[in-house]
């Protein structure tokens, strides 16, 4: 049976669109409905069993304070961001520029991102050890007995330590995204700025951050995102102890070590409008449209 060009044509843009959208209903819609469904039910995450319960989950969660304590900590991991977004762009500015061995800087400062956060870790562990750590070693080795401290054990000290491998993985994904928008920057900018007489702080402040703003803003919006979903580090590495949980580990551990997913499901959805909330603030706030 012969099929014409038209018709072959329309059965590929039609299964082009149909296998995307199928997987987008299974793979997102569908368990996003799912979610507030639960987060209305008082379900322990096995068979079928869900109680109505309507909204006594969300009255829980803000009836606990210790579930939003939890926050404080993601805190860290925040202003961490902050910190690692400035110093990323201040290396893109300058492995940007004719740097010799500038592209063996990029791949050493881009390859913590690709490490696992497990490898990651177990890095880190014998680096913060109390006894053998390397940082400790290091200290006592040039006489410095008095600053070696248990990163891990000192409550006022291990969320600084957590932060700081977030810091250091995620570092050059941020970096390389400022080196892309830099090379999208017409030479020929810098060039007049020259010639007009500019320093390199005025070409910095008047020709590249106007011109990066919209990626400053993107980076802003992840490290947001991102210190609010902390988890994979400070779960791998303490499990959520000595003052370390964050509210997504709170959120797994009610799931599954409580074995309260009707509740889960609602601490989920809570941080779900509370990224929408801070998101939709920094854009009318920080970066005002037409602006």
């Amino acid at each position: 049976m012969n099929i014409s060009y038209k018709v072959q044509r329309y059965i590929i843009l039609f299964g082009f669109l149909t296998v995307p959208l199928v997987l987008l209903c299974m793979f997102s819609l569908y368990p996003a409905v799912s979610l507030f469904y639960f987060s209305f039910t008082e379900w322990d995450g096995l068979g079928f069993d869900q109680k109505w319960v309507g909204l006594a989950n969300y009255k829980e969660i803000f009836m606990r304070p210790e579930i939003f304590g939890a926050f404080k900590n993601n805190l860290y991991y925040f202003v961490g961001g902050i910190l690692q977004t400035a110093i990323a762009l201040y290396f893109a500015i300058i492995l940007n520029g004719r740097l010799r061995g500038r592209y063996a800087f990029r791949v050493l400062l881009f390859l913590p991102y690709v490490l696992h956060s497990v490898a990651t870790v177990i890095m880190f562990k014998n680096l913060y050890h109390a006894e053998y750590g390397s940082i400790n070693v290091f200290l006592g080795a040039i006489g410095l007995e008095s600053w070696q401290q248990m990163w891990l054990g000192n409550p006022k000290l291990v969320n600084y330590s957590l932060a700081f491998i977030s810091m250091w993985k995620y570092f050059g994904l941020s970096m390389v995204i400022f080196i892309g928008a830099l090379q999208s920057i017409p030479r020929d900018l810098y060039e007049a700025s020259t010639i007009d007489g500019a320093s390199s702080w005025q070409s910095f402040r008047f020709i590249t951050l106007p011109s990066l703003r919209r990626v400053i803003e993107l980076m802003l919006v992840l490290t947001l995102t991102g210190a609010l979903e902390a988890f994979d580090i400070p779960f791998i590495m303490m499990l959520g102890a000595n003052g370390t949980s964050t509210f997504v580990i709170q959120t797994v551990d009610m799931a599954f070590h409580f074995e309260k997913f009707g509740l889960a499901s609602a601490m989920a959805v809570v941080l779900l409008f509370i990224v929408i909330f801070f998101i939709f603030i920094q854009r009318k706030v920080l970066f005002r449209e037409g602006n």
